[in-house]
């Protein structure tokens, strides 16, 4: 059997940590140094699934824009 994957997966944890640190999509594409673009960000935080290459980006931009050290583990929850 050939089960669908799961693609929408509801609201990810790295929409509040933005949130707590007031930051907008836009903050994580101008402080990537990797190539992201806003429609990468707003599909993390609404909860789509993305490959493990863009997560990293993501998370490297989140560190650098937040200041602090988070994991993946800390972003999403797939």
């Amino acid at each position: 059997m050939n089960k669908e994957i799961e693609r929408d997966l509801g609201e990810q944890p790295i929409a509040q940590i933005m949130a707590e640190h007031a930051l907008k999509p836009n903050d994580l594409v101008s402080n990537s140094t990797e190539q992201i673009t806003h429609k990468m960000v707003s599909r993390g935080v609404k909860g789509r699934r993305l490959n493990l290459k863009i997560q990293y980006r993501l998370l490297n931009a989140l560190n650098k824009a937040a200041g602090k050290q988070y994991t993946l583990k800390d972003l999403f929850n797939y």
